[in-house]
């Protein structure tokens, strides 16, 4: 049985469990998520987004087989068991391609699920909540057209399931996610904004909907194989500010699940909430929860406090080359604005803020540039070639400090990042075990 039906079924059974689901493609970041797991022997769920990874390569350069072998290589190298890795896709549809009429938006869509569930992503969201070319935006685009073009992405899903399990008899069969929540991933646009929670009513809707239009399809037995519904419980966050959870703004949301007996709650952008609202949310059935910026505004902190340490340390030494990290990262930023220039508003001073410091994290997207990880490496390279002092440490990072003084943590630099990572990991672990 896939883990995810599992989680299904003891939340259905009153037992409060899930699974966080980290969405990255940040080697040291799934490098964290990984190592943590083998601590507990559990399931680690790794997501690519549609705009991330897609059959044109996405902004990381890779297909969905191409991520697929650079998560086993990197389980490869910290000896994690590939067998408790899930994949899964995020925001699969035509969301890439909505400026496409709906014809062509469809058929990229479908390429796209296709080559997902080919690659071994045995976790499908199909997202068709946006509008297409020739959809009338100037109204609110219809469920049942939603829905219709999620049954059309599930039959795709379905058949390219069949392909892969008749040269892999012992593939797993994907589990489905629908619904999307709003805004679009990527945290809000505006400070401003109020949040909606999913009200009972376009829960219903968008479930009935799905399920006649999976019926109508000849998709029965695939409807089985839907798991979880996005939607917006809501939490949320913007450059500098966090929807905190409010289970009772969300009560009537949570007691409406409590008609479906095979499905859960997928929670989006549950970035920066708190270890207990987190907790929170998984006992209210939300039992999947996304994270992504949260995990590289994590490792930047780490980044960012080891080059301090760095400048510290070695400013002034003799034949030893900066790394200029923070630097080098705004430099290359401001050089290549299109990551972040319709995320990040206001004058010079508060884009400057937003760049190195945003909750939304747009620095993810330039980690993997060859100048910004060119200073990464050479942060790396300079910090091994001294002994960093407990005093700096605890200056810089003073969570890993006590991990140091408790035996837990070394201080190598890569170590040190990690962990820090794994500090927003942690929160994740504490609301989904029951």
């Amino acid at each position: 049985m896939h883990p995810l039906k599992k989680i299904v079924q003891m939340q259905k059974k009153g037992i409060p469990a899930g699974l966080y689901s980290a969405c990255s493609a940040n080697e040291l970041v799934l490098e964290a998520c990984m190592e943590r797991a083998m601590k507990d022997s559990g399931y680690v769920l790794i997501e690519a987004t549609a705009n991330q990874v897609n059959q044109y390569g996405g902004y990381t350069g890779m297909k969905p087989s191409d991520f697929m072998r650079f998560v086993l290589s990197i389980a490869e190298k910290v000896k994690f068991p590939a067998d408790k890795i899930i994949l899964g896709g995020d925001h699969l549809g035509p969301l890439t391609w909505k400026g496409m009429p709906s014809e062509k938006a469809l058929e990229e869509a479908k390429e796209l699920i296709r080559q997902f569930v080919l690659a071994g992503f045995t976790k499908i969201h199909i997202d068709t909540s946006m509008h297409l070319g020739d959809d009338d935006k100037t109204k609110k685009l219809e469920t049942s057209i939603i829905a219709e073009r999620g049954a059309i992405l599930a039959k795709t899903a379905e058949k390219a399931y069949e392909e892969l399990a008749a040269s892999n008899p012992d593939a797993v069969h994907p589990v489905y996610v629908i619904g999307s929540e709003v805004p679009v991933p990527g945290g809000s646009q505006g400070e401003e904004e109020q949040l909606q929670v999913t009200s009972p009513d376009d829960l219903r809707e968008t479930v009935d909907l799905f399920r006649e239009a999976f019926r109508l399809n000849g998709l029965e037995s695939a409807w089985d194989n839907v798991a979880a519904v996005v939607v917006q419980p809501g939490v949320e966050f913007g450059d500098d500010s966090i929807h905190e959870y409010d289970r009772d703004a969300a009560k009537a949301l949570c007691e409406e699940l409590k008609n479906y007996p095979n499905l859960v709650f997928e929670g989006h952008s549950t970035d920066y909430q708190t270890a207990e609202a987190l907790k929170a949310m998984v006992e209210d059935g939300i039992a999947i929860l996304k994270v992504g910026p949260a995990l590289t505004f994590a490792l930047r902190e780490a980044l960012f406090a080891l080059n301090h340490i760095e400048n510290e340390l070695l400013k002034g030494k003799s034949g030893t080359e900066l790394s200029n990290f923070i630097e080098v990262l705004d430099e290359v930023m401001v050089r290549n604005p299109e990551n972040w220039i319709k995320h990040y508003h206001g004058d010079t001073e508060k884009l400057r803020l937003a760049r190195k410091y945003s909750f939304s994290d747009r620095c993810r997207y330039y980690l993997p540039l060859p100048e910004v990880r060119h200073a990464l490496d050479r942060l790396m390279r300079n910090l091994k070639t001294v002994d960093i002092p407990l005093s700096l440490i605890s200056q810089y990072m003073p969570v890993q400090y006590d991990r140091i003084r408790a035996g837990l943590l070394g201080k190598e630099p890569e170590s040190l990042a990690k962990d820090r990572v794994v500090n927003c990991i942690d929160k994740y672990l504490y609301a989904v075990k029951p």
